[in-house]
């Protein structure tokens, strides 16, 4: 059975559908099927994906990613919500399948379909947004206090109940997001690599910046965050060597018709500004 974090979502119907398409540029990105359309196909595009469900329970994962991508011809471009749970579904297979890579690009496309719903806070991206300013145009998705005056009782209720479903959306779209940023965190620590370790760490510091995770996500990320460090200075120092290496082996190229070598040439670091000097030896 598949952990939490890994298995396929089974959100209920209600979706945003205020976002623009994202595809090719010859799409009308602001074009939306009337409204009894845009049910039946997102009618359609949930009952394919109840399939794919059962076939990821059922440990085809093969299959489930066929069939998760006919749930997402079938459902409109412009449901965001909708098609990043489909995209966390299609992450979730290629983790079972250890197919890291593709995990990644599915769970990337996952979250900036909620990035388009909700733009992620510094708060919700971690340490290395401390200290930025939320743009204007995103303070409306904050929290805030909305003072009503009593006279008008209709107008009133109606901003409460407006006010409630978006605070709803927002927890919707923010546990999704957590669960999308743990399929991608676990991916890019798999790949391995300087950069691929330095893009899971800033996940797990996103993941970290959630009050509400999971008590077993929780340990997790602090698990991640504690050994990541030396694993990405052990990947660095190993890229750079490598880096190194092969510059070395191209400069013995071009300097062996002079009768010279890297190894006529020192390289010495500064301590004080960390750059290299170099000095020639015979």
């Amino acid at each position: 059975m598949s952990s939490p974090s890994n298995a396929p979502e089974r959100e209920g119907n209600d979706a945003p559908n205020d976002a623009d398409d994202s595809g090719d540029e010859d799409v009308f990105h602001d074009a939306h099927f009337p409204a009894e359309e845009e049910a039946q196909l997102l009618k359609e595009a949930h009952e394919i994906k109840s399939e794919a469900n059962q076939l990821f329970l059922a440990t085809s994962y093969d299959q489930a990613i066929s069939c998760y991508d006919r749930a997402l011809a079938s459902c409109p471009s412009y449901l965001d919500y909708d098609v990043a749970i489909i995209h966390s579904n299609i992450a979730a297979c290629h983790l079972k399948l250890e197919d890291w890579k593709a995990a990644v690009d599915s769970a990337t496309v996952s979250i900036e379909r909620l990035s388009k719903i909700i733009p992620p806070t510094p708060q919700d991206k971690g340490d290395e947004s401390k200290g930025k300013q939320i743009p204007e145009s995103d303070k409306k998705h904050t929290d805030a206090v909305v003072e009503l005056s009593g006279d008008d009782e209709e107008a009133e209720l109606k901003e409460l109940q407006r006010l409630q479903e978006q605070d709803e959306q927002r927890s919707k779209v923010m546990r999704l997001r957590a669960k999308v940023l743990m399929r991608r965190a676990k991916a890019k620590t798999q790949i391995g690599g300087w950069g691929s370790l330095q893009g899971a760490a800033e996940d797990y510091q996103a993941l970290a910046a959630i009050e509400n995770l999971p008590a077993d996500d929780k340990r997790v990320v602090q698990r991640a965050l504690r050994e990541l460090p030396e694993r990405i200075n052990q990947a660095r120092e190993k890229e750079m060597g490598d880096m190194m290496g092969k510059l070395k082996d191209l400069g013995n190229g071009i300097l062996s018709p002079f009768g010279l070598s890297t190894d006529n040439f020192k390289f010495v670091q500064d301590p004080k500004t960390g750059g290299y000097n170099m000095n020639f030896q015979s």
